[in-house]
């Protein structure tokens, strides 16, 4: 067998390397680079699960980064559990090739209750007086330990929210680089984020956007040259393009304003309420999935949705077939917003009855995903200083809330979820074995595959 690291740069593109990327510049020349043709939704947990399965969503059953569990009559999204997942992983297959194959899984997502050897992802605490405090989950016992002795606690804020920075990435590759140290995994995954936030914030134009690409190239640099130690082959490749986008689509008011969305009132906030609801929507960047009550209700849904500007069409049973999305956690319709517009999960009409958790980071309760948490509100005048005062307030131990985040979608200038119209704005794969590999761009159920070449059958170059 022969080591394999896969860096998993989430929201590079063929268009964004080069001079600024200067060491993935240089692995792409040396070992060439093609464009990923993504799947529908072009989503980090549904693109992972299909490079880790070799199946697009109708098979491995992750139809997002969320779905509306309908047993439940609850909407979840990140979830963490392997279990989730169908198919056969890229692990399992490798182990049923040579039992001595093992496996380290840095931050790809779903990497709780799984089978791979090591797997380390984010995993707060939460305490009983309404506290968050920053950790991760890592398998084997004690590995959790010994990365939070010589790296410090995860820095979970630098990961997700108004915070996020390089930070988190950087201590994911420092991790990733200990852990092949002292374990010598056969397959190494590792994710960095980070590029992928900064596009969200600023849009592939940004004037930040510079910075981050030299920031998550130095420690891919860091990766490829660790690589040489033991002759390691390096991957590295994304799951997405991010476009600009200027027109966030709120689909659930559409849907309230139809009289098919309710809503149930709490202290005069305003909470989705799926279970009565003839139909709602799960936001999730440029892909929606809409859930209904009555399937009699369906054609009517169909063509609101189609008439609403920012969306490009709306998949019934035969166009989710056709895009391998026909799996039972899927909506009921999926709407797909134009390249230029992305949906938010917003219900109210009335900002002051949003609920109390929309102005904060809060991943697990909003019935959709909020791209707004990676910005604390303009409105404030000493950003700094009300983000302070707050934790200040609970660090004397009163419950106060983060309230920091705006209900401004109009701050967010890139998203993704569906497959971009030009291959050098989508994912790429970079490293992988070209001659076996024939020409044209790759699909994204290659991966598993290329992945099991590389360690069984490639000959060393």
């Amino acid at each position: 067998m022969r080591p394999l690291i896969v860096v998993n740069v989430v929201g590079l593109t063929p268009r964004l390397l080069g001079a600024r990327t200067p060491h993935l510049a240089r692995l792409a020349e040396r070992v060439g680079m093609r464009p990923m043709r993504a799947i529908l939704p072009a989503l980090t947990c549904s693109a992972q699960s299909t490079m880790l399965t070799g199946l697009p969503p109708s098979g491995h059953g992750i139809v997002g980064n969320g779905w509306y569990f309908r047993d439940l009559g609850e909407v979840f999204l990140w979830r963490q559990s392997n279990r989730l997942v169908g198919g056969e992983k890229v692990w399992d297959a490798a182990k049923r090739r040579d039992p001595a194959f093992t496996c380290a899984n840095l931050f790809w997502w779903y990497a709780m209750h799984t089978a791979a050897d090591i797997s380390v992802t984010p995993r707060p605490i939460y305490l009983a007086d309404g506290r968050k405090l920053p950790d991760c989950y890592a398998t084997p016992d004690g590995l959790r330990d010994e990365l939070t002795r010589r790296f410090g606690a995860f820095p979970l804020f630098r990961f997700w929210g108004p915070a996020t920075s390089i930070e988190s990435s950087r201590w994911i590759a420092r991790a990733a680089l200990h852990v092949r140290a002292t374990c010598a995994p056969t397959l190494t995954l590792i994710y960095l984020p980070h590029l992928d936030y900064d596009l969200q914030r600023q849009g592939p134009d940004g004037p930040g956007i510079a910075q981050a690409l030299g920031e998550v190239d130095a420690l891919c640099g860091e990766i490829i040259a660790d690589a040489a130690r033991d002759g390691a082959d390096v991957i590295v490749l994304s799951e997405y393009g991010i476009t600009p986008v200027a027109r966030p689509v709120h689909i659930n008011r559409a849907l309230r304003r139809a009289g098919l969305l309710r809503v149930r009132e709490e202290r005069t906030r305003e909470q989705l309420d799926p279970v009565t609801s003839a139909a709602f929507a799960v936001a999730d960047h440029q892909i929606a999935h809409v859930y209904l009550r009555d399937a009699s209700r369906l054609a009517e849904t169909a063509a609101l949705l189609r008439d609403l500007p920012g969306v490009e069409k709306v998949l019934d049973a035969d166009g989710k077939r056709e895009n391998g999305l026909d799996h039972e956690r899927a909506g009921d319709l999926v709407a797909v917003a134009r390249a230029d517009s992305w949906f938010t999960w917003y219900h109210w009409l009335d900002d002051a009855k949003a609920p109390d958790f929309a102005r904060t980071v809060e991943i697990h309760r909003k019935p959709g995903y909020d791209p707004a948490e990676l910005f604390v509100d303009p409105a404030f005048r000493f950003p700094r200083l009300a983000v302070a005062s707050r934790l200040a307030r609970r660090a004397l131990g009163f419950r106060a809330l983060l309230d920091v985040i705006p209900l401004d979608a109009s701050l967010v200038k890139g998203s993704h979820g569906r497959p971009t119209d030009d291959p050098r704005d989508g994912p790429l794969i970079v490293g992988a074995d070209s001659a076996w590999l024939g020409d044209g761009d790759v699909p994204m159920a290659a991966v598993k595959d290329i992945i099991l070449h590389h360690v069984f059958d490639r000959v060393a170059a």
